[in-house]
């Protein structure tokens, strides 16, 4: 789990971590092929879970991947694989996150925005920067 360290492997002698594994699950589940996240945005991923609750369980990473499909893929893309009722949910976390600027999934978007990961269509229609104020 995140509390002993999360990791990527190395050379595939040492294998995956738990909660990487529970994420990639996530993200596949989402819409998104874990290979196209940056190893090092889904370790700054688990590492923002592990602040938030020191052991997350697993039930804690399908919302997490979902906010991640989303910002990676926009609404459209996002609803065309996991529904509207689903997109519903990720855009109503992505607006209290935007509203609030604040937890994990305000940590989360803002990595995302950084990681050039972000889909322009959520960046324009929300205004999305990381601009100091």
């Amino acid at each position: 789990m995140v509390k002993r360290g999360a990791s990527i492997g190395f050379f595939g002698i040492f294998g995956r971590s738990e909660d990487m594994r529970r994420l990639d699950d996530a993200l596949r589940r989402a819409g998104v092929h874990p290979g196209s996240v940056p190893e090092g945005v889904k370790l700054a991923a688990v590492t923002l879970m592990a602040e938030h609750a020191s052991e997350p369980p697993a039930i804690a990473y399908p919302p997490v991947g979902e906010l991640i499909a989303l910002c990676m893929l926009g609404r459209e893309n996002f609803a065309a694989h996991n529904g509207q009722a689903r997109l519903d949910s990720a855009v109503a976390r992505l607006e209290a996150a935007l509203e609030t600027g604040a937890g994990q999934d305000a940590e989360l978007i803002l990595l995302m925005l950084h990681a050039k990961l972000l889909d322009r269509g959520l960046v324009d229609f929300y205004g999305i920067s990381a601009e100091d104020e």
